[in-house]
């Protein structure tokens, strides 16, 4: 008995664990510093650990009451109605709730590159087809020219704003122009799993009212959300991994249109958000001084990184940057041997840069030096 022809997935290259790089190089592992997997460097908030640790003797039940309480808590935040908030498994389990509501055997999804892997292996592992459009080095900037140029009818085209690796993010005006030029039936979701950490709205308003997702007295940036006009065609992802540090619970979201509310019964994995999940994302929503200060952490070292690694780095609005280092493999195991972790970024078609997360202050003082030892090292070589 054989699986079905599975020849053209090609796997999500996760970051390696700090557990696994310290066998390797036969190190304590908290001798290391891992930089490659966009993680928050504060950890969870304290009040999600607390949730945690109240509602763990109660896993016996299945999460209903906190499955549909979360949808609610985040439905006032983005003020939208709880039918809108589509709960998954990470972001990547919202995307594949997505396939599941749009995609017919067949239909094909426009997606950057390079780019997040898995919108792709979404929409093949529900029988469609994959397009891509290009964001080209060395600036990778997003525009809505890029997208429509290639655009030929496909029924999901996904803008990642703030983009991985890249970090860098799509303007609203962009994204109404896409909404506006594609076809009535293709959907355009709005990737924000970084949307925290970027100095700009949110595409939420697209989807329903206005987005309250940070209180003004605590938005570090001051953003006014703008008036636009509500569309049936856009959806935005949204995630607590990044900027609420819960990488480990997987809990994501997507904001879909109205119309859309209903379909979530039809296609939604039964209890696919955990019970501690729930509670730890619902303890998190009500924490945004936690999210200020990752977010705060993130912008002094995105400024850091700019000013200090000796090699180009692109302008990011995520929680990292993206290093033009030549050959990112020898600098990425160069900087390894000096204890530090970095996406090498080949599995993105980017073989010459890496990506590092912003850590700490001191973490981000580690990593600068470190890498720009190993950028020497390497240099020396040549």
């Amino acid at each position: 008995m054989d699986t079905r022809d599975l020849s053209a997935h090609v796997p999500y290259e996760a970051g390696r664990g700090i557990e696994e790089v310290a066998r390797e190089l036969g190190r304590d592992p908290d001798d290391l510093l891992k930089l490659a997997s966009n993680e928050n460097p504060h950890g969870p908030a304290a009040a999600a650990v607390d949730a945690v640790r109240e509602h763990a003797g109660r896993v016996n039940r299945y999460p209903t009451a906190a499955h549909t309480d979360l949808r609610e808590a985040v439905a006032d935040r983005w003020d939208v109605a709880a039918g809108q908030v589509w709960l998954g498994p990470g972001a990547d389990g919202a995307i594949d709730y997505l396939s599941r509501a749009a995609l017919a055997p067949g239909e094909s999804v426009l997606v950057p590159e390079p780019g997040f892997a898995y919108y792709g292996m979404s929409a093949r592992y529900h029988h469609g087809g994959v397009a891509t459009y290009s964001l080209t080095p060395p600036t990778f900037e997003q525009s809505a020219d890029a997208v429509l140029d290639a655009y030929d009818g496909e029924r999901m085209v996904f803008l990642t704003s703030p983009h991985s690796p890249a970090g860098t993010a799509f303007d609203l005006d962009d994204v109404a122009r896409v909404a506006a030029m594609t076809d009535k039936r293709t959907l355009v979701v709005v990737d924000e799993a970084y949307g925290e950490y970027a100095p700009r709205s949110s595409a939420a308003p697209f989807v329903g009212g206005r987005s309250r997702h940070l209180p003004p007295e605590r938005d570090p940036f001051d953003v006014a959300t703008p008036v636009v006009e509500r569309r049936d065609d856009v959806v935005v992802l949204r995630t607590f991994s990044k900027a609420y540090g819960l990488a480990g619970l997987r809990v994501g979201y997507a904001l879909v249109p109205d119309e859309w509310a209903d379909a979530y019964a039809a296609i939604n994995t039964p209890f696919a958000v955990n019970e501690l999940a729930c509670r730890a994302a619902l303890a998190a929503v009500d924490d945004p001084a936690h999210v200020q200060r990752s977010v705060e952490t993130a912008v002094e070292a995105r400024v850091e990184m700019r000013e200090r690694v000796e090699a180009p780095v692109v302008g990011s609005e995520a929680n990292f940057v993206l290093v033009e280092v030549g050959d990112a493999a020898a600098v990425a195991a160069a900087t390894k041997r000096r204890g530090v972790i970095v996406r090498e970024c080949s599995s993105f078609g980017l073989p010459g840069h890496v990506r590092v997360t912003c850590g700490t202050p001191e973490e981000t003082d580690r990593a600068v030096a470190a890498l720009n030892e190993a950028l020497r090292e390497v240099e020396s070589r040549v």
